[in-house]
Formats: structure tokens, sequence, C-alpha cells
């Protein structure tokens, strides 16, 4: 009599999730993030952070924690929230490192010194500083590739995309990063349409990283089609909504403000 043994891995695949717990900084985040403008900016309270440094550094700590191994067996969404997080958590630390006693992030650099370059923290198993966590994680090639990405990591400044008052997860990720896109393209102090010259005027952001919003996500060749896709937050009249879904109008990039985006 022949026994057919079947592997119970085969009856039930193992599938890998996160139980990374985020909640720690969204508990962070709904206390110290101020909205305004019907919620297309937002500020923080880092002076309020700075009193409960202690459960930043906690959540900095869980973050350092993971591994490479643990992170690799994660479903993308998953890693792409746990990278957003960590940069954008990391970025508050660093403010407070000199906070009260800055204007702008850029007050922690020097004349060949980038705060963005300043290695002061560990994550996956490896010494770490911001840039690293943008430029080669966050927008390595061929591994994430969404450029609503940088409407999600903020760099403390006034002229970035408003932080979110919750924390990233991978199950919401999706529809986080839109929420965020339809936010700041409604904010018409980074981006709007002026009716008088017939000019898109957008973010620096779309001119920094101009090849993320030009190399194909949902078929997205150039910053003008990825903008065409906004046109009802761009502009209020239907003429100049045209113009931008035409692709006929002009790009201007605006000035970026690198004030602190401090809620004081």
């Amino acid at each position: 009599m022949k026994v057919l043994v079947v592997s119970v891995a085969l009856l039930f695949p193992v599938v890998a999730i996160a139980d990374f717990d985020h909640r720690v900084w969204d508990g962070l985040l709904k206390r110290n993030v101020a909205f305004s403008d019907d919620g297309k900016a937002s500020a923080v309270r880092y002076a309020a952070i700075a009193k409960e440094h202690d459960v930043l550094r906690r959540y900095l700590s869980s973050l350092s924690r993971v591994t490479q191994a643990e992170f690799d067996a994660w479903p993308k969404s998953e890693q792409l929230a746990f990278l957003i997080n960590a940069y954008n958590a990391f970025t508050v630390e660093l403010i407070l490192t000199k906070y009260p006693d800055l204007e702008s992030i850029k007050d922690l650099g020097g004349l060949f010194s980038s705060p963005w370059k300043r290695k002061f923290f560990t994550l996956l198993g490896a010494e770490r500083n911001l840039d690293n966590v943008e430029h080669d994680l966050i927008r390595a090639d061929g591994v994430y590739e969404d450029p609503r990405i940088h409407f999600a990591i903020v760099c403390a400044s006034v002229g970035c995309p408003a932080m979110r008052s919750e924390a990233y997860t991978g199950e919401r990720l999706d529809g986080q990063l839109q929420d965020n896109a339809r936010r700041f393209l409604s904010d018409r102090s980074r981006n709007r349409f002026d009716t008088a010259s017939g000019t898109l005027e957008v973010s620096k952001v779309f001119d920094w990283f101009a090849r993320d919003f030009s190399r194909g996500w949902k078929g997205y060749r150039s910053v003008a089609q990825f903008l065409a896709s906004y046109a009802e937050q761009l502009a209020d009249d239907p003429a100049d909504r045209r113009s931008i879904v035409e692709q006929k109008a002009p790009i201007r990039f605006l000035d970026y403000d690198w004030k602190l985006n401090d809620a004081k």
C-alpha cells in the first residue's frame, strides 16, 4: 500500500507578511502634525515631539533592529511603507538635534557638507544617511519606481508635500500615496495653472526628479503626461484643465521654500 504524502507547504503556501508595528510613529504623527488650507499643507509640532523624544527614539530603535533578511521577506508595499516612515522619522530626529536653533534643515549642513549625507543611524544592518534611504533604497531602479513617493517623503521644509498625520502601512499605501498626490497638486502655493500666462507652475520636485515621473509608471513618459492626469487638482477653469490634459501648457518650476515646516 502506497501512502501519498503531501507537503503542508504545498497545500498552505507561506505568504510573507510584515509584522512590523508602526503604531508608535502613527501616534506621534496624530498628536503632532497640524493641517492647514483644507488639508493641503501641514506643519510639524517639533517642540511637542521634543518633549516626548524618548517615544520617537523608541520607534527609531525598532526600525534599526529590522534585519535585511526580514525586510526582504516582506511584500513590496510593506517594504516601501517601512522605508517612507523611516525616512520621515529619521528626518524629524535630525531636526531635533539642533531644534529650536535652526530655521531650515539646511542649517544642519555647511559649505562642504549636506544634512542629507550625514550618517547618523543604522537601517537594515548598515550605517545610513537620508540620501541613502531616498536615492539608493526608495528610488532604486527596478524596485518600487512609484513617483508618488515624492509626495510622501518629507524633507522638513515648507516647500515639501504635507506630512501625513498617520504612519504609512503596506495595506493602505496605494491609497495614501494617491491621496498625497491629490492634496499636493491641489495646493496652489506649490502647484497651479497661471491663466494669465497660460503656464503650468509646479513644484521644483518635478524638475529635480523628472526621471522618476517619466520612466513608465502607469504609462507616464514625461512630467507633462503625469501632470495631465491631475488636471482637476491643478486648475479650476475647464479651459485651463483642457490645456493641461492636452499637454499644451509650458511648465515653469517654482522656487522651493526651505524654511522649516514648524508648527509654532
